[in-house]
């Protein structure tokens, strides 16, 4: 039997005693469960109930709850494996730096909660830098002495020096990781305000201006990396993973290894770029990856971002094209031409179709059966 009540556990910490917060949505059946509770207590700064945080406790919400509602200890219990698909990494790199003029790094209990936790390679990478951006900013303050004031501080200056949303809520993130997660003090900052996620719509390109940037590129290499970034629907980093096996033109598919979310997935290949791929393969031979530079090393991302804008310069785009465009740009027209959206989640290797949902707001065919209140 599915649940539909739910109780979030939150770690709280009162007049320095350590407690278990209850989060739950309205509910009759909850509320008198929860009122029963023995030393339950209503908190009207954290707007939730809670409890001396001893074992006993915990072991009395999970009888409470049995076939009620489902305890979410997400946020909870820390030590939980945030992906059981992500490899297990060491960060003993960043742990055998060296401090630069007086710069504090990253506390050991950090790097270890991270490898504890398994994040993936590119969040371990950004908590660690943004973190220490922070602590640096207090480098004359104790970490436990940064209050919530101190921050609140630090996230206007990012704004008023025009940091992004995105820089901001990762910020808020390494702060709260360090705090909440790896000290186990998750209410210090609990009304830190976040701010709002900017929608917006993808930037995308006509099929022919597309078709004329791959046109007017004469190095054969080039051709087919902007083929592949459109054609496939290839992030910039799966491009620049691809080995020449991972091409099957037996089946006309692309096989996309270790993509965003340690996640293999399999997209489409162009006749079209089959050929060009063919013609580059007998003149530049790779060896590991499919595109490599001169001395047999990966392709950098730089240069495929130089190509792309080259090629769009050349062909008479006048507006800032980038290799995430033409990967829009595939959804787009695949929806134009109706492709079943699912099929089109799977090709670009998004969770769920609510991401892939964002291409019908700039999809023709969305607006082309709209009366035109002129005519």
């Amino acid at each position: 039997m599915e649940l539909k009540r739910s109780v979030t556990l939150k770690h709280l910490l009162v007049d320095g005693l350590k407690c278990i917060g209850l989060q739950f949505n309205s509910d009759k059946v909850l509320q008198a469960l929860v009122e029963n509770l023995p030393n339950i207590t209503w908190s009207s700064d954290y707007a939730m109930y809670y409890l001396p945080n001893v074992k006993e406790n915990l072991d009395l919400l999970f009888d409470t709850f049995l076939g009620v509602a489902w305890i979410n200890g997400n946020y909870f219990f820390s030590d939980t494996i945030v992906d059981e698909d992500n490899p297990i990494i060491r960060l003993d790199r960043y742990r055998k730096r060296k401090s630069k003029n007086g710069q504090r790094l990253c506390p050991e209990t950090f790097l270890l909660k991270l490898e504890l936790k398994r994040y993936s390679a590119n969040t371990v990478k950004n908590y660690i830098s943004s973190f220490e951006t922070f602590i640096n900013h207090f480098k004359h303050k104790e970490l436990h002495e940064i209050n919530e004031k101190d921050i609140r501080e630090y996230l206007q200056k990012m704004i008023k020096v025009g940091q992004s949303n995105s820089q901001i809520n990762l910020a808020i993130n390494s702060i709260k990781f360090y705090y909440e997660t790896v000290l186990g003090m998750p209410n210090r900052f609990y009304s830190i305000e976040r701010p709002r996620k900017k929608k917006s719509l993808p930037k995308v390109l006509s099929k022919q201006e597309i078709i004329r940037m791959i046109d007017c590129v004469e190095n054969t290499k080039h051709k087919c990396i902007i083929g592949l970034l459109y054609s496939s629907g290839l992030r910039r980093s799966e491009l620049l993973e691809l080995m020449p096996t991972d091409i099957d033109s037996n089946r006309m598919l692309v096989r996309v290894c270790d993509a965003k979310g340690n996640k293999d997935r399999m997209t489409v290949l162009s006749a079209r770029l089959l050929q060009d791929l063919r013609l580059y393969y007998k003149e530049y031979r790779p060896s590991n990856y499919l595109f490599e530079s001169p001395n047999g090393s990966k392709y950098s991302g730089s240069s495929v971002l130089k190509v792309v804008k080259m090629a769009a310069s050349k062909a008479g785009v006048h507006r800032k094209v980038t290799p995430h465009i033409l990967r829009h740009s595939f959804a787009t027209h695949l929806l134009e031409d109706g492709t079943d959206l699912r099929h089109i989640q799977l090709l670009l290797g998004h969770s769920s179709t609510k991401t892939t949902e964002i291409y019908t707001h700039v999809a023709n065919n969305s607006f082309g059966r709209i009366k035109d209140l002129l005519s």
